[in-house]
């Protein structure tokens, strides 16, 4: 395995550890463009930085290794029970190292809207601007047990200031802090990652920040694992934990469960069911996400 690690890295031309569906857990890698190992960039989240769809990771995105710089643009769709969600993002990652992001977020009521008396079809809209620097680390090369670990900063803000300050949020902006670790296991084609997050947005910042009930950052944890089938084909699943700060709506934690195929090195699609608990007073907004992403 050193051996293998050795002449990938001195090569710089990858593509995602392969695995045999009907053998014991062994990786391949073929010699293929220049740039990061297939995925390793990771999709997007609908925040806009680089890792899983619910949770950064320490990865930066693009294709770009430490020599240069890479991007990565996205459209992420949702259809839950009662809602409809819509994001676009784009994030560009320096040097392996810096990555800078933008998402605007779309969250359409359908006929919740006309039952709160916000009116039919009635959408929350979001941006969020996003720093995120690797510290230490790598998510593939280096001591097998060292992950990649990064700190990053997204700063958000309600495009629906009047609304989510009627429905009970003490700000219509805020800034959310985490930290994330991430590694992938060659031996074992197995990426982990966990997310530490200090934030007080309800639903994310749609429905504002702090409310009745607290006012003041928590301390959130996430986390994702996937497994590797082949270099283009991963599954896995992502859990986050969400604050409570609105009397009126109790907020449940999120869950997922993707797949996500490379087409090739520019162009990945991921398909999840994703389960998000009570928004807004509606219990079982469970539905699917797709998102197409973009990236060099």
């Amino acid at each position: 395995m050193d051996r293998f690690v050795s002449i990938a890295r001195r090569s710089r031309f990858a593509s995602l550890a392969a695995l045999s569906l009907a053998a014991t857990p062994a990786v391949a890698q073929q010699v293929a463009e220049p740039g990061k190992l297939l995925l390793t960039n990771g999709v997007s989240t609908i925040e806009g930085a680089s890792g899983g769809g619910l949770t950064p990771w320490a990865v930066i995105a693009g294709n770009g290794t430490r020599d240069g710089v890479g991007a990565q643009a996205n459209v992420t769709v949702a259809e839950l029970a009662d809602y409809d969600f819509r994001s676009a993002g784009i994030a560009i990652g320096a040097w392996d190292r810096i990555e800078v992001s933008y998402a605007r977020q779309m969250f359409d009521t359908n006929w919740v809207g006309g039952a709160l008396g916000l009116g039919e079809d009635y959408t929350f809209d979001q941006d969020i601007w996003g720093l995120k620097v690797k510290l230490a680390g790598d998510v593939v090369y280096g001591p097998e047990w060292m992950p990649a670990i990064a700190v990053g900063v997204q700063y958000k803000k309600s495009l629906d200031a009047p609304i989510v300050r009627a429905v009970g949020a003490a700000q219509d902006q805020g800034v959310d802090y985490y930290l994330s670790a991430t590694k992938l296991f060659l031996n074992w084609s197995v990426l982990g990652n966990v997310t530490v997050r200090a934030t007080k947005a309800n639903q994310t910042g749609l429905l504002g920040y702090g409310g009745d009930l607290r006012d003041s950052h928590s301390v959130q944890v996430e986390g994702s694992l996937a497994y590797q089938f082949s270099r283009k084909f991963v599954v896995g699943a992502e859990y986050r934990t969400k604050p409570d700060n609105l009397g009126i709506a109790r907020e449940d934690d999120w869950w997922d469960a993707f797949a996500a195929y490379a087409f090739n090195r520019h162009v990945t699609a991921t398909v999840a069911y994703t389960d998000l608990g009570s928004i807004a007073t509606i219990e079982g907004q469970r539905g699917v996400l797709v998102q197409l992403q973009g990236s060099f």
